[in-house]
This record gives C-alpha cells, sequence and structure tokens, in this order.
C-alpha cells in the first residue's frame, strides 16, 4: 500500500477522533467485564486548556485508553465545574461592561445571564481536550450545576443537616471584597508584601502618658475595643486596670491582660479589633468584648470610620498615617515585609469578617477518610502526600459552605419568621411548608411566607459527591451505573487539591455508600516554566496548547509532556521536548515506509533475520513485563520511557538493520509477516500515548472492520522470555558498536569491511555482527601482532589490526594520552581503595564500583599497553 512521504498529524487527527465518536469506541455501559472507571477533575466552565490540564487530562487519557486495550470496560466521565466565585466574576463583569450593575438586577435575572454565558462558552474547554485525543465518554458530560447533581447536593445538606451535622453559626470568616463572599481557609493564599509597621500613640485615660502599639494596618483603629497587655509584663504592671483613648476616634477603651501577648514581640501591648482580626476576635469573645465592624462589604470604611466613611482601606491607610503624624499620634513607621491573605479565585486582599455562615462539622467524617488513607484502602502515588493529607485531617476545622454568591446551589433553608433565627432546612419549597407548619403549628402559613436562604453553596460541595452524583448515586442508590461504575478505580488529580477535593470527596464517599470513591490517587506535579516558575497567564510564561498541538501534533505534544513528568514531581516545561515527540512520530511513520518499500519473496529466512527474531520476541516480552510494573507503580512517564526505547533503539536501531535486505534485494515473506507482526505490537503498547499516529498507521497495514480499530484492539499479553538470549544480544550489540566506533574515531569508511581477532571461541550472534559491523573474516581465539584498535566487551578482547591508510605515528601519540590519562586515574581509585575508612563505611555496592572501575582501567591499560608495543 502507497503511504505518504510525510505524516500529517492535522488532518489524521481530525479523521481518526470522527471515526472513534461515529462507532461509540468511547461509550461505555455496564456489561459482563471488569469496570474501568475514571471522573474526570471537572474544570471550570469558564476555564480554555492550559498546560496543567494538558499534564492531567494526557495521563487520564493513556490510563483508560490502555485499560480499553486489556479487556476492561473502559468509562472516562467528562464533565465541568460551575465555578461559583469564578464564574460569577466573569458574569458580574460582563454586565458592567453593559452597564448593569449586579446590585441593580434580581437573582432570576442574574441566573438569567450566566446561563446564557455559560451555555455560550461552557464547552470550549470540552471541545479542546477532543483535540487533545481524550477518549471520554462524551454521551455521559455532566455538569455540577444541571438539576439532576443540584437535586443530589440539596439532597446530601438536608441529610447532613438532619444528622446533626451542619449547622449555622456566627463566625469570622476570610471576606473577598472583589467577589463580594467570604471563602474557605484552603482558598486563601499568602504573598509577601512589602508595608509599613506604624507605632501608634494610645494614650493613658486622664495623664499624658502613652502606650506604643504597632500595627501593619492603621485603618483599623476604628473596630478597636480594648488594648491587651500580658499580666506578666512588668513594664505594664502599674497601667492594669486602666484605660486608654483610641487615637483620632477618641474612643476609650479598657486595656485587658492576657497570656496570649508575647511580652518579648514587639511592644509587648496589642491593639485589640475583634471584627477585623481572628486572633482578636477568639480574645475578644474570651473578654466579652464589643464587636465595632468598620468596614462594608467592599472593603471601603463605614459609618464608624468618621470622616473616612465610603474611602477605600488601602487610601485610608496612606492619609491616615499622614493624620497621626500631624496629630503627633505615630512614634515612627518602619518598613516592614509581611505575609498577606489574598483570595485564590480573585486576588483581593482578604478581610477577616465577622458574619453568620453554614458549617458542616468536619471531626466525625474526617477520622474514617483519614484510616482509609493510612491503611492504603486508598493508595496515594507518590505515597509522600499521605503525610501531608494526615497532616491536614488530624488539624482539619469545620468547613464552611456558605457562599454570598447567586451561581449555585442556594441553600434550602426556608425562613418563616421575622428574622434569621426561625427557619426548617427541606429540599423543596413545599415539604419545607409542611415542616414549618408542624414546627410552628401554624396550618395558615404560606409558600409566600418562607424566604429561602440568599447563600449558595461552596463549590466544593458539589463537587465533593462528583464520583457518585455523575451515577446519580443519591438520587437512585441501586442503579445499575452506580452499582456497576463506583467505586471508581484511579484519579488523577494535582496536589494542590488534595484538601479541597480528594479529602473531601473521600469522606463523601465513606458517608453515603459506605466505599471508598477511588482506589488510587496519582498525584501529577505542577507544569513550570525554566526557571521553576508556575505557568500562569498573569506571568505570560504558559504556551497554548491548541498552538502547541497545531506545531507539533497532538501526539508529539502528549509524549513530549509526558516525557518528562514523573509522578507528584513538577515538570519543567521545555518546547524541546514537544519536538523530540514530533520527531519520534517521524521515526516510526519512516520506520514504517522503510518495511512497506521491501519487496517479499518467497525465500527462506537467513541466520541474521532469525537471530534478530529470536532475540527481539524475547526483548518485546520481557519489555511488557516491565511496562506493566511501571503502570502498577503509576510510572507512567518510565512506562513511556521503556515503549520510546523498544522501538526507536531495540525496533529501529537494531532489529531493522539486522534484517534490512541488501541492495536490489527483498525480504523474506516469513520474515516480513513476523516483522509486521512485531510493528503491529508495538503500535497496541504506543497507542494510549500516541492514539492518532498508531491508528492510522494500524488502518494503513490492512483493511480492518470496526471491530478490528485499534481503538479496541487487545494488547498482547507478556510471555515468558529468555534472559540470555537477551543478553546474547546486547553483547553483540556492544561488539558492533565497537568495530564502529573504531571506523568513526579513525575515519574509516563504514564500506570498508574488517577484519578482527578475539579471544572469544564464538560469538553469540556470529550473523547479526559479521553483517551489521561489515565484519570480513572473524579469527576466534587468535591475537595478532599487527598494529590494532583493542576493545573490551566484558571478558572478550577484541581487536582489529589498523587500516594501511592510518598514520601509525599518529595513532602512537593518541594512545600514549589515553594511556597516561587511565593510569592517573588508576591512582585515583587506588587512592579510594586503600583509604580503610572509605571501604568500612561506605556501601558494599559503592565500594563493588569503585572495584570494577579498577578492574577495567587495569584491563584496558594491559591493551593499550600491547597496542604501544605493536605500534
Amino acid at each position: 500500500m502507497q503511504i505518504s512521504e510525510k505524516y500529517n498529524s492535522q488532518e489524521t487527527e481530525q479523521k481518526w477522533y470522527k471515526y472513534w465518536l461515529e462507532n461509540k469506541y468511547f461509550h461505555s455501559e455496564p456489561n459482563d467485564k471488569p469496570p474501568y472507571t475514571i471522573v474526570i477533575p471537572p474544570p471550570n466552565v469558564t476555564g480554555i486548556l492550559h498546560m496543567g490540564h494538558m499534564l492531567n487530562n494526557t495521563i487520564q487519557d493513556v490510563l483508560v485508553r490502555r485499560a480499553r486495550m486489556r479487556g476492561f470496560n473502559a468509562c472516562w466521565i467528562p464533565g465541568t465545574d460551575h465555578a461559583s466565585i469564578a464564574t460569577e466574576a466573569k458574569v458580574v463583569a460582563k454586565l458592567k461592561s453593559e452597564g448593569i450593575n449586579k446590585s441593580d438586577i434580581t437573582r432570576e435575572q442574574f441566573l438569567e445571564h450566566a446561563w446564557e454565558w455559560t451555555n455560550k462558552y461552557g464547552g470550549t474547554i470540552l471541545d479542546q481536550l477532543k483535540k487533545l485525543g481524550c477518549s471520554c465518554d462524551w454521551d455521559r458530560t455532566r455538569f455540577t450545576l444541571e438539576d439532576k447533581l443540584s437535586q443530589q447536593v440539596i439532597k446530601s445538606f438536608v441529610d447532613l443537616y438532619n444528622k446533626g451535622l451542619i449547622y449555622r453559626g456566627y463566625r469570622m470568616v476570610n471576606w473577598d471584597p472583589e467577589a463580594k463572599t467570604n471563602i474557605s481557609d484552603e482558598e486563601v493564599i499568602f504573598k509577601e508584601q512589602n508595608g509599613k509597621l506604624y507605632f501608634l500613640k494610645y494614650k493613658i485615660e486622664g495623664s499624658e502618658e502613652f502606650l506604643s502599639v504597632a500595627t501593619t494596618r492603621p485603618e483599623t483603629i476604628f473596630g478597636d475595643t480594648a488594648v491587651c497587655i500580658n499580666p506578666n509584663d512588668e513594664r505594664y504592671a502599674h497601667l492594669k486596670g486602666k484605660n486608654v483613648i483610641v487615637p483620632i476616634v477618641n474612643r476609650v477603651v479598657p486595656i485587658i491582660e492576657d497570656e496570649y501577648v508575647d511580652i518579648e514581640f514587639g511592644t509587648g501591648a496589642l491593639k485589640i479589633t475583634p471584627a477585623h482580626d481572628i486572633n482578636d476576635y477568639e480574645i475578644g469573645q474570651k473578654h466579652q468584648l464589643k464587636m465595632i465592624d468598620a468596614l462594608d462589604d467592599d472593603g471601603n470604611l463605614n459609618e464608624h470610620g468618621l470622616h473616612y466613611a465610603g474611602q477605600n482601606r488601602f487610601d485610608v491607610r496612606k492619609q491616615i498615617a499622614k493624620e497621626l503624624e500631624e496629630k503627633d499620634l505615630l512614634l515612627k513607621a518602619e518598613d516592614y515585609v509581611n505575609k498577606v491573605g489574598t483570595s485564590e479565585r480573585t486576588g483581593a486582599v482578604i478581610e477577616p469578617k465577622v458574619s453568620v455562615q453554614w458549617f458542616l462539622k468536619m471531626s466525625e467524617i474526617a477520622k474514617p477518610a483519614l484510616d482509609v488513607v493510612m491503611d492504603d484502602e486508598v493508595k496515594f502515588y507518590p505515597e509522600k502526600f499521605k503525610n501531608t493529607y494526615k497532616h491536614w485531617m488530624e488539624n482539619i476545622r469545620d468547613w464552611n459552605i456558605s457562599r454570598q454568591l447567586w451561581w449555585g446551589q442556594q441553600i434550602p433553608a426556608y425562613y418563616y419568621g421575622a428574622g434569621d433565627e426561625e427557619f426548617v432546612v427541606a429540599e423543596t419549597k413545599e415539604e419545607a411548608l409542611e415542616l414549618a407548619k408542624q414546627k410552628t403549628g401554624n396550618q395558615e402559613l404560606t409558600i409566600e411566607g418562607l424566604r429561602q436562604d440568599d447563600d449558595a453553596l461552596d463549590t466544593w460541595f458539589s463537587s465533593w459527591l462528583w464520583p457518585m452524583s455523575v451515577f446519580d448515586g443519591l438520587l437512585d442508590p441501586e442503579n445499575k451505573d452506580i452499582n456497576y461504575y463506583y467505586p471508581t478505580s484511579d484519579l488523577v488529580t494535582g496536589p494542590d487539591i488534595i484538601f479541597f477535593w480528594v479529602a473531601r470527596m473521600i469522606m463523601a464517599g465513606l458517608e453515603y455508600r459506605k466505599e471508598v470513591p477511588f482506589k488510587n490517587v496519582y498525584f501529577t506535579g505542577i507544569v513550570r516554566d525554566k526557571q521553576r516558575r508556575k505557568m500562569s497567564k498573569s506571568l505570560g510564561n504558559s504556551p497554548d496548547p491548541l498552538e502547541l498541538m497545531d506545531k507539533y501534533g497532538a501526539d508529539g505534544v502528549r509524549v513530549g509532556i509526558l516525557l518528562s513528568s514523573a509522578a507528584g514531581n513538577d515538570l519543567l516545561f521545555d518546547e524541546d521536548l514537544m519536538l523530540q515527540g514530533r520527531n519520534f512520530m517521524t521515526k516510526i511513520w519512516n520506520a514504517f515506509r522503510l518495511i512497506n518499500m521491501w519487496n517479499h519473496e518467497e525465500k527462506s529466512a537467513i541466520a541474521t533475520d532469525n537471530q534478530a527474531i529470536e532475540w527481539f520476541e524475547n526483548k518485546l516480552n520481557k519489555t511488557i513485563v516491565e511496562i506493566n510494573d511501571q503502570f502498577e507503580k503509576f510510572r507512567i512517564s518510565d512506562a513511556l520511557h521503556l515503549i520510546y526505547k523498544l522501538i526507536w533503539d531495540d525496533f529501529c536501531g537494531w532489529y531493522l538493520e539486522a534484517i534490512k535486505p541488501n541492495y536490489g534485494e527483498g525480504i523474506s515473506k516469513e520474515v516480513y509477516n513476523k516483522t509486521i507482526y512485531f510493528f503491529e505490537e508495538l503500535m497496541k503498547l504506543l497507542h494510549p500515548f500516541m492514539p492518532f499516529l498508531t491508528e492510522e498507521l494500524w488502518q494503513t497495514i490492512s483493511e480492518r472492520n470496526i471491530e478490528e480499530a485499534l481503538v479496541v484492539a487487545q494488547q498482547k499479553e507478556a510471555e515468558a522470555f529468555d534472559e540470555t538470549i537477551i543478553k546474547n544480544f546486547e553483547t553483540a550489540a556492544e561488539l558492533i558498536s565497537g568495530v564502529r566506533n573504531y571506523r568513526q574515531t579513525k575515519g574509516i569508511s563504514p564500506r570498508e569491511s574488517a577484519e578482527i581477532f578475539t579471544n572469544a571461541s564464538e560469538f553469540a550472534n556470529e550473523a547479526v555482527v559479521r553483517k551489521l559491523a561489515n565484519v570480513s573474516e572473524i579469527h576466534f581465539g587468535q591475537k595478532t601482532d599487527k598494529p590494532s584498535f583493542t576493545f573490551l566487551v566484558g571478558a572478550t578482547e577484541v581487536s582489529i589490526p589498523l587500516s594501511e591508510n592510518l598514520d601509525l605515528g599518529e595513532e602512537k601519540i593518541k594512545t600514549e594520552e589515553e594511556l597516561k590519562y587511565l593510569k592517573g586515574f588508576l591512582i585515583s581509585v587506588d587512592k579510594k581503595l586503600s583509604n580503610e575508612k572509605f571501604v568500612a563505611n561506605a556501601k558494599p555496592e559503592v565500594v563493588e564500583v569503585e572495584r570494577k572501575k579498577q578492574k577495567d582501567a587495569l584491563d584496558k591499560i594491559a591493551i593499550l599497553e600491547e597496542k604501544l608495543k605493536s605500534l
């Protein structure tokens, strides 16, 4: 069959992806095969493909495609996350650009805009995953805010509330003034920022004396309700029980005592602002201090801020420093670097804020979720993340699950009184009405008299149900899908969401199915640039994956990104790896073109063919065992390296060279068929990594019906192999390389045949050595007196009489230089081995390596000295 000179990746990718979709190869239904299930970590509906997605989804696709080719009913569930904060922010920005403020429209109107935006842009990232070759079951695509998934989220909220695990409480939260919602501790990113440390004068009431108090946030003095000292601080013993006057505010507040204050730190006196600092809040609760919130939801000063009311907190900070100085209330201001909490989603500086929120008690459900990981019922790869997980689970706090947003599942709490104290929790408004009637005894209550809580649930409160909710497991716990596909097999995710998502999914799975949600968790590394910076749009250091695929082909990019991606270790992105992936495609394409060009003839295989076939058959089986072992350990990059070497070095570099017919001759049909068989098996092994190229070649080799497509072909099971046959061929390859090295270093044409002398009585693969090394004659068990190029392969010594065209004088100089270097090297090794401390304390294998170096050096020196004599 004719095959084009160059591989066209774009044309091929479109053709085969369309073919796979048309023939439903990715679709799964429960059957009698063992299931293999992966649920995609749902990307944000607002998202577009970035390098992290590329890595994560390539790994998932490799696992799914391989499972499909190993007899499993593989099901990869795709979907997107509604991403409350991110999506709401985008919709708010879009409305603003149209002159509409969120505050001027109703919740229903806002949600109409949000759904319109989602329907327009929400499928972008999934389409991009198709371009990458992802073999998801697109018929099963889910969205965390679709009706059935939302029903399951609400159902779980009501269930947990009824179990006493969800409660409503007045707590300090992390307020994002840009998104206008609270966020969890895990969504706060601490960043070092340059600022000032201001030393303020708090005058003692009725005196000219003052207390010096240091703060980085002078704008919060409007919320001060005390100054705190350590009861054991003798410096301030005379001030106990007295009051101070808050600068500018002129509010009289008490001096309180608490051992929380570190005598050694700062001035030893702290301003206490219970509404604006988590530690101050705790002290305020303990000492029953008044709470004054001086900031509004936008991070502006409110009426408590006096003449600064309505101004931004950071603007006020600059202005208030000037006012304090003018009024002689500022002792000094020093440059100061401190860690400031920022919102992961918007980047805004977080403001601690006290408000009423909904919480889920975690201690009760965290314990079993910790045990299953510690007991390896859920295995982590790499295992080091078990310690990270353990630390977090043992120090877990209650989960703040409410958000002041409209985009998300609305909290199913219904208030029936005038305030926010009287409420019922139910899945529907109708059920809530019945509950409210029972609770109040008021049968006259109507649905109109109920008011639903305005807050939405944290996005993670929907995605923690993902492995179950995608199969409608909470709506219909006995349906065939959930009973067949759950628990899922493997989860591929980043370590940055080990708490947000992984831990919580395990908790939810145990709570609702009494089973873990997955058996293995593979943590990918973070994709970084050459300067080790995390790739991000803001830094402008992240290449566009779509452009990379256009340039190098999807297969080239997949291989490129996986070649340097060890589990859990960060990947240093280098575009040269993509080039290496593309070169690998070209190598395979050209290898098949070469085989395809050979004429096949009715003739017997020759010794070279038989030796090459015997070796490659064994090598293939051995490599399959090694590949399977690497996949067991989730060392996917290492598995790819094995396949890469098997194809590039072993098949293309040695096997094809060994069987290649002489110019003008054909190849035995028997050898051709065996070669095609090997090539097909290699395509099966490679397919999960390079699906498009391999399917194209598979379909080019011969006509295949729908059931015979490579995407569903079964990979070869490893058979027994003979290590001796493999080792013998490796020895032959070293011998061939030694002869080739002689020609290369001496500038001799490969066409010039060589005569060799050796102390060996035979070569295991003599025919291969003769052909690939272009050897005219082998003198076994013989030495030569002629000036020679000599090298060692293990204990086998090989000498090649030097070509008559060589300058023997120059050869002698080179040999003397090499001998001098080796003798110097030997002295350093001898010195190390004569050091008793080294021999006694070093690991035995390290000492053994040094002894081998010593022996090799001695052997080479002996050969070179012999050579000098002959020269």
